[in-house]
């Protein structure tokens, strides 16, 4: 059977174009190895969030979360999606000044922020610490449960005739399609490469470097946090280039339960729990939330998300690929931009203009660091 469009990887953004490009009654299969979120979409918060980076940073997550909440009119209860909210928290005057200038971004661009002041944060976050400054709250970020979201957008597709080959791993692509390990042939006009942290292997001229993360998911607390909490130096830990670096990120689940993160390492060689590494976690962590030492940890855990030289996707053609789109490289912002990156796809896809500028993603631009 011929395809009209063959897509690598069955994570959150592959399970996103399926769904998209199926909307467009274009025939595709999804193929991975391992079946629907396995990788990173695994190994994700489900922070659906908007970030202000760069202008470019801003106008993909923005876009994408407003698709997020048109989809959620739809999904299933179990996809716990939650208008939950963000508070980046200030520790002292210095972060209050960017927290300010995170305000006045924000409302330039039609997106309602409210500045905490220490005694409003410790009202909305009783378990915060006293003595830090403030914070912004985003009321519009929200959460969801991404195996449950990618199970549904796969589900979707599959109503709309997308066939799955889970167990199947591609070995190469070519101008008449997929060739798997087998050696089996699928034919198709067009190649997404949805592959994650494993993309550049499969689409010379892109690159993605693994960044390991850990995340810890405690026991069942209800009301022990009630937003999003992010501390304002998450950004600085996410773009380090340095080997290793840590951030407070607390996420309260529907089910009262609460995920803790954040941590990023360059050149992990395995996946498995750095225990030095999840200390230094931790450890901030309870700078921020000294009552977390309280809570019973359930699980602890690691995945990869794919990181390019200048924090953005790859979102567009192949450089080296004419049949190939790139949908690879979202870094932490996977899931927030799924749904975006599988918009802009389609739209490259079936000739549409696309809803936002998508020169600052497409794979040939020229890459400049930061």
């Amino acid at each position: 059977m011929t395809y009209d469009v063959a897509i690598i990887g069955a994570g959150i953004v592959g399970a996103a174009c399926a769904a998209a490009l199926e909307e467009e009654r274009l025939s595709t299969v999804v193929i991975d190895p391992n079946g629907i979120a396995t990788g990173t979409t695994a190994a994700g918060m489900g922070h659906i969030v908007v970030m202000d980076d760069s202008e470019s940073q801003f106008a993909l997550t923005r876009y994408s979360q407003q698709l997020w909440d048109e989809l959620a009119q739809e999904m299933p209860a179990d996809a716990e999606y939650e208008h939950r909210g963000t508070i980046w928290v200030a520790a002292d005057e210095d972060e209050m000044n960017e927290v300010r200038r995170k305000h006045a971004f924000y409302g330039e661009r039609g997106v309602k922020t409210e500045i905490l002041d220490e005694e409003s944060l410790r009202s909305a976050e009783p378990n915060l610490r006293e003595g830090l400054a403030g914070g912004l709250l985003v009321r519009s970020d929200s959460v969801v449960y991404q195996l449950t979201a990618s199970r549904y957008l796969i589900e979707k597709a599959k109503r709309k005739g997308c066939i799955t080959r889970f167990g199947d791993r591609v070995f190469s692509i070519s101008e008449n399609g997929v060739t798997l390990h087998d050696g089996t042939s699928i034919s198709a006009g067009v190649v997404v490469n949805a592959a994650g942290v494993n993309a550049p292997q499969l689409s010379p001229g892109i690159v993605i470097d693994k960044r390991k993360g850990h995340l810890v998911i405690t026991d069942r607390y209800p009301e022990f946090a009630h937003h999003q909490l992010v501390e304002l130096g998450y950004l600085k830990s996410a773009h380090s280039r340095e080997a290793g670096s840590v951030a407070f990120n607390l996420q309260p689940r529907a089910t009262g339960q609460m995920l803790l993160g954040s941590s990023r390492q360059f050149g992990a060689r395995d996946d498995a729990v750095d225990r030095e590494m999840l200390r230094k976690m931790t450890t901030r962590a309870f700078e921020y939330m000294p009552k977390l030492q309280e809570l019973s940890a359930l699980r602890i855990w690691t995945g990869s998300r794919p990181s390019t030289p200048d924090n953005l996707p790859y979102i567009g053609q192949s450089p080296t690929q004419k049949n190939t789109y790139i949908a690879a490289g979202h870094e932490g912002l996977g899931i927030t931009t799924a749904l975006g990156t599988a918009a802009l796809i389609t739209s490259l896809i079936v000739g549409r203009k696309p809803a936002i500028p998508i020169d600052p993603y497409l794979p040939s631009r020229k890459i400049t660091t930061h």
